[in-house]
């Protein structure tokens, strides 16, 4: 009997996640309108995350199990290669989807003729605290598409708090598989921001959905809410190889160029609070005179700067916030 294609494959990267896995993959098996698969790639998790990912069987769902852990990206690419559906859909393993999700992302993306569709996210903290939309509705439905040198500048570090980096994409898995696309594997931090800035440098549309369809589930000690200095080097070289492998225009290479300037007067700020912990006071003065735009930071007061720093997303967006200050333009309507 000849297998029907699926609409979507949901990729799941897995480690130690047994205790919210069940719930990531209830909430990808009961989208309506569409149909799925479910690729667990499980990157040699200690725990039980094999067995919640085996005994749903019966169903649509995968297990792909890793011989050796390779990080998150290295688990993606994985679920990747064994996945069939028409789109691509990440899903991490400690957040949801809306039942309604994909049906309105696809529909949205095929109108467009578009090869990648975002959404709105709903944003769940670990403190029971009611759940917060991240993006105003009514500003994304002003910005029907994202464009690349959008995304990039909006991805500076310690600009803004509505940062596009958090935007949980779906692919065209043709697109994807005809450009050989894949998360960089020797990235454990900036692999998504890198994969998305990628497809559309090589040409991919990309439209928005300005429901909130992804719950993310924010927790205590994940990489996006506590930044070091080892992250930020890390996201400079990726930006290295990512400008080796893409051309870009003007305005993404303005973009770029801003991103640039931001991570290096993070690094240096990040320096430059280091010597202020330890109260050395003569590194605090050569951080500061060597790297001048780092102090620009402590225009703030100082306790409210590095939460910014190492908490990025304990502030999330205002209801009345403005997309178009991302890029310092108004918005092109489609």
């Amino acid at each position: 009997m000849t297998q029907t294609q699926p609409d979507v494959s949901f990729i799941i990267a897995a480690y130690n996640a047994a205790g919210t896995l069940a719930k990531a993959i209830d909430s990808a098996l009961a989208q309506r309108g569409v149909s799925v698969e479910v690729i667990v790639a499980d990157d040699c998790s200690t725990d039980e995350t094999r067995a919640v990912a085996e005994s749903y069987q019966a169903a649509d769902v995968r297990l792909v199990a890793l011989a050796r852990n390779g990080g998150p990206s290295a688990a993606r690419n994985a679920a990747i290669a064994a996945a069939t559906g028409r789109w691509l859909a990440v899903l991490d393993s400690d957040d949801m989807v809306e039942p309604d999700r994909l049906q309105r992302m696809i529909k949205r993306a095929e109108a467009a003729g578009a090869q990648i569709a975002v959404d709105n996210l709903r944003v769940v903290r670990a403190d029971g605290t009611p759940p917060e939309t991240m993006f105003a509705e009514h500003n994304l439905s002003r910005t029907p598409e994202l464009t690349l040198p959008v995304f990039i500048r909006s991805n500076a570090l310690f600009q803004t708090t509505h940062n596009f980096g958090y935007l949980k994409p779906i692919f065209q898995r043709a697109f994807v598989e005809s450009h050989a696309l894949r998360f960089d594997e020797a990235l454990r931090i900036g692999e998504d921001y890198l994969f998305f800035a990628g497809a559309m440098a090589l040409g991919a549309q990309c439209v928005i959905e300005p429901v909130p369809g992804y719950d993310y589930h924010i927790r205590e000690g994940s990489i996006s809410r506590v930044l070091a200095l080892h992250h930020i080097d890390a996201m400079i070289e990726g930006d290295k190889t990512f400008l080796r492998n893409y051309p870009l225009d003007a305005e993404a290479s303005a973009a770029q160029e801003f991103r640039t300037r931001s991570l290096r007067r993070g690094h240096a700020f990040l320096i430059l609070v280091q010597h202020i912990k330890d109260r050395s006071i003569s590194g605090a003065i050569s951080t500061a005179w060597s790297n001048p735009s780092a102090v620009a930071h402590l225009r703030m007061p100082i306790a409210a700067r590095l939460e910014r720093a190492l908490a990025p997303l304990r502030k999330l967006i205002g209801q009345q916030a403005d997309l178009t200050a991302i890029d310092g333009a108004r918005s092109r309507k489609g």
